[in-house]
This record gives C-alpha cells, structure tokens and sequence, in this order.
C-alpha cells in the first residue's frame, strides 16, 4: 500500500536566478539537518544544466531514500512551470517535476518559491496557528506572495504583480525599488503603506507576514505602516524556501517495490 512519509527528513531544494541551495531538513521542527549547499545557477539556466547541479546537490547530501521538494521562481501548474524569472525559457511549460524525477531517480514535488516561503511560515514560523486568511511576502527583486486560507495554501497567487496607480505594484514597492532608487525607510514604507492597504482591500487578511532579507531591518519600516492587520516579519529569510520545499517534499507518496 502507498504511504506518505510525513515524519522522515526530507530534502529541500531552493532554485534562484543566481544560485541554488538545499539541505536535509527535519520536517517535524523545521530545522536543517545538514549544512545548507549552494551552487551558482547555470549561465542561461537551462533545465538541464540546473537538473544536473540539483543532482549534485541531493547527491552531496547525508545518504538515504529521502523525499525532495524543489522550489522554483515560476508558476507552477501540476508539475509544469508556466513561466520563467531569471532563467531559460525553455522552462516556460516544462513538465519540470518529470525532468527532476527522471534526474533523481525518485518522486519529487515541486512548488513556487514564494509559495514554499509561506509553507515554511505556516508550518514553522510567523503563520503557523492562525486562523483565517494570511498574506505572506517576501520583499526582493521583486515581491512575492503566498495566500494561507485556514491553513490552506493558495498557489500562485503572484500578487508582487496587482496593478496599482496605473504600474506593476513591485516595480514601485519591491525592495529593489528602495535601493534602485535610493529612498530612505519612511519613503519606501511609503509606497508600502499603498501596496499593502490595497491588500487589504482586497483580501481582508488576518494576518500579513513579510519576509525577504530586508525583514531582517523590519524595525525600521514596519511599524511606519498602518493597517487594520496585524503585519509581522517572517520567521525565516534565507532558509525558507528550502523548509518550506522539504515540508511539501515530505508529504510525496511513494510505492514500495512489488512483492515477489
């Protein structure tokens, strides 16, 4: 009979435009297991040039039969990434979970990046325990986002891309944004307060979770915002995607070989 291995380690795998990173995680606490392993991304990040160096990575990984979750800065739509930021597009419509199963050798699951950050503040961090609708994002390049109904995740929601005052909301409210444009704390927190209320709007969350590396700084920007919301910092900045990928990872059915 198939089962789902929910309490083994798993392996979490974290795809960027610039590098990839994984680590055997210890899904119950969500704390890694091994030292975290990170490559550059291939020049062109083509499938299989990014399929080999994730190969390297499980490879380079404390041995055994472990699930792997792969997190990935597309939609993703059964399997398949439907578009392709800072990569190839030959990803664009890529059955991508066969590509990493055949490279593997083993069933994977594979989600958003975004995605996987709210999994991780949802089973370990900032989310976790809330009822309700909660927003999670992440602050970059561009924003990413994650949608928790009650505990459910919503994929791809993408709403670093709702249009606000005539223009793409993370091309104004994106940590790059700040630093492309040199705007101190209070002039970002700004065009935050703008993309943010518009959340709200929109959504009338429970709780808003923001993470990305600027969260470390959360003291200097969040408190300049007002909203109905509770607006907290995520737990987990770097190491999100990859917890968040081994959480969802760790839930892969696997058969075990025919008798006989």
């Amino acid at each position: 009979m198939a089962q789902a291995r929910t309490q083994a380690p798993a392996i979490g795998i974290d795809i960027g435009g610039t590098g990839i990173k994984g680590a055997l995680v210890d899904v119950v606490h969500g704390e890694l297991l091994s030292d975290r392993v990170k490559l550059p991304t291939p020049q062109g990040g083509h499938p299989d040039d990014i399929a080999e160096v994730v190969a390297s990575i499980v490879d380079s990984l404390p041995a055994g039969d472990h699930s792997v979750g792969v997190c990935f800065p597309a939609v993703v739509r059964a399997g398949r990434t439907m578009s392709a930021a800072n990569v190839s597009d030959e990803w664009i419509g890529l059955d991508a979970q066969s590509l990493f199963e055949r490279r593997l050798g083993r069933p994977i699951a594979i989600l958003n990046d975004a995605d996987a950050a709210g999994v991780a503040e949802l089973s370990y961090g900032a989310a976790g325990g809330t009822a309700g609708v909660t927003i999670v994002t992440t602050l970059g390049t561009g924003i990413g986002s994650a949608l928790l109904i009650n505990g459910v995740l919503v994929p791809n929601t993408e709403l670093g891309h709702l249009e606000i005052d005539g223009g793409d909301a993370e091309q104004a409210a994106a940590y790059s944004a700040k630093e492309r444009e040199g705007l101190d704390w209070a002039e970002w927190a700004q065009r935050l307060q703008r993309y943010y209320s518009t959340l709200e709007m929109l959504f009338s969350p429970d709780l808003i979770v923001v993470g990305g590396g600027v969260s470390k700084h959360h003291e200097s920007f969040l408190p300049l915002l007002s909203l109905t919301a509770p607006i907290v910092p995520a737990t987990f900045r770097n190491n999100a995607g990859i917890l968040g990928a081994a959480s969802v990872g760790s839930h892969v059915v696997t058969s075990p070989p025919p008798l006989g």
